[in-house]
């Protein structure tokens, strides 16, 4: 028989000081700002984050070495509302391009009562992965999502 395994979601929420236009931008287009260095699935440091702005972009890491490393594509693209990305990387934290494993991550933007943004992040479809993996995976990005979305809403808080 079967079986079908769940692995529950990460669910991570902030709120920024932007509109939710600026709140996409500083995600997406100013990403190199506030993803860390120390954060790459290549042979090689990073030198730089990129997301490609359309559906079917790349979110790739360019390294000091002039390699490019693929995190993820974009599947949904709509400024200030909504970027779903796939999420390439195994449980070794390596780089994994088989899709039919790859997480996702759906970020969504919208207005809160106090003029700001709240932003709502949702990486999700670990069970892909297996059970082993998927656990694995979910146990680590549920860790790392807290301080990586701190250091994204000190780059909004930057307005720079």
């Amino acid at each position: 028989m079967n079986r079908t395994i769940s692995i529950a979601p990460v669910r991570k929420s902030v709120v920024v000081q932007a509109t939710p236009e600026r709140a996409f931008d500083v995600f997406t287009a100013r990403i190199d700002r506030w993803w860390p260095k120390t954060h790459g699935i290549g042979a090689a440091p990073i030198k730089e984050s990129i997301i490609e702005p359309f559906v079917g972009g790349r979110w790739y890491t360019r390294c000091e070495d002039g390699s490019d490393v693929v995190v993820g594509h974009v599947r949904v693209w709509q400024p200030g509302v909504q970027l779903v990305v796939t999420w390439e990387v195994n449980a070794a934290w390596k780089p994994d391009a088989r899709v039919a494993f790859a997480s996702e991550i759906d970020v969504r933007f919208a207005p809160d009562a106090a003029g700001g943004t709240r932003v709502d992040l949702e990486h999700r479809h670990f069970e892909r992965m297996g059970s082993a993996e998927g656990e694995a995976m979910r146990n680590g990005v549920d860790n790392g999502w807290p301080g990586l979305l701190n250091l994204y809403v000190a780059e909004v808080a930057a307005g720079t």
